[in-house]
């Protein structure tokens, strides 16, 4: 059996392949979060604490980039942010993490289906059990809205993510688990989820990238 490399949270040696998945608003996990730490929605003047946070995280190399997301999926929406944008604060009122629960008509999905959008935790604060509780909130944000489905986009190159989201119930819409199956062989590879017994694992040399 050839030996798997020890990849990060966020590898970008992994084959880089989108991935779509999917889950209803009945039954959300609850998890609480640890204590000294609190949600808080969003207020006029976070967007750079926004950029900062999902640039910690790895999804911005530099600041410009994380503008014109910012300008791409929020801009137009700002006046809804204050009861949709989520962040995680800790003792000292730093903002350490956030997600929006996003309106997935804004994007052209149907207007029953919500989305899970850009789940970051800053990089210092990663593995101090946020993530779940922030999922959590923002799928009953969510579920507030009256929304029946909601979905995610992510990555093969963010699979720690993407085995916690197959955790809380996502599974491949199945459009994307036709077009991507090799995304969700990779995942098979390393996460050998029990979700994804369907697929078989991919090979080492489809798992990496040719041009890393």
């Amino acid at each position: 059996m050839d030996r798997q490399p020890v990849f990060d949270n966020l590898d970008h040696r992994i084959r880089y392949i989108h991935l779509l998945m999917e889950r209803d608003l009945e039954g959300i996990p609850h998890f609480d979060l640890p204590e000294g730490y609190r949600f808080v929605f969003y207020e006029h003047g976070n967007r750079d604490t926004w950029i900062e946070i999902e640039k910690s995280a790895g999804e911005f190399l530099k600041y410009e980039e994380g503008l014109e997301a910012w300008k791409k999926y929020y801009e137009i929406c700002e006046q809804d942010l204050p009861a949709r944008m989520l962040f995680i604060e800790n003792e000292a009122g730093e903002k350490v993490a956030t997600a929006t629960a996003y309106d997935g008509s804004v994007e052209g999905e149907a207007p029953h289906t919500g989305l899970l959008h850009w789940v970051s935790v800053r990089k210092e604060y990663q593995g101090k059990g946020l993530a779940r509780p922030l999922i959590c909130k923002t799928l009953e944000t969510l579920k507030s809205f009256s929304y029946q489905r909601v979905q995610l986009s992510t990555q093969t190159t963010t699979w720690v993510a993407c085995k916690l989201y197959l955790d809380f119930g996502f599974r491949p819409t199945p459009e994307n688990a036709r077009e991507a199956a090799l995304g969700w062989r990779i995942l098979k590879r390393l996460t050998g989820h029990p979700a994804l017994g369907d697929f078989s694992a991919a090979t080492e040399e489809e798992l990496l990238d040719p041009k890393q």
